[in-house]
C-alpha cells in the first residue's frame, strides 16, 4: 500500500549543501526511485538519542515528505516530536566530512 506525501512543511531543514550531497548520494549509489530519505532517531543508553539518516522504503508508521529539490523524506510517526526544528546540514572540511544534526529546540548539556 503506498504511502501518501503529506503537503505541509517539513518539521526538519535541510540546508542546500546536505540536499546536494544527499542528491549526489541517491545518484553515485543508484538508490531506486521507490526508496527515499529516512529521519530519524536511536535509543542511546548513556550518550542519549542520535539521529540516523539512511534511505528506505515508506512504511505505514512513517509520514512521507518531498523535499522542494524533489527527493523524499520519511520521518517514523513516533519519532516525529524529537527531530521537529532539526537542521540537516553537511560539513566537507579538512578536518571533517559528514552530515551535522543541530535541534535548537534540544537544551544542549
Amino acid at each position: 500500500m503506498p504511502i501518501s506525501t503529506i503537503e505541509k512543511p517539513l518539521p526538519v531543514s535541510i540546508t542546500e549543501r546536505a540536499a546536494s550531497e544527499i542528491k549526489q548520494i541517491m545518484a553515485n549509489k543508484n538508490i531506486p526511485a521507490e526508496y527515499a530519505l529516512r529521519v530519524g532517531i536511536r535509543g542511546g543508553g548513556c550518550s542519549g538519542l542520535s539521529y540516523l539518516l539512511g534511505f528506505d522504503k515508506a512504511k505505514e508508521t512513517d509520514d512521507a515528505y518531498t523535499h522542494p529539490d524533489g527527493f523524499g523524506i520519511l520521518i517514523e510517526k513516533k519519532h516525529a516530536m524529537y527531530v521537529l526544528g532539526m537542521q540537516i546540514d553537511f560539513e566537507d572540511g579538512v578536518n571533517a566530512r559528514g552530515f551535522i544534526f543541530s535541534n535548537p529546540d534540544v537544551p544542549q548539556s
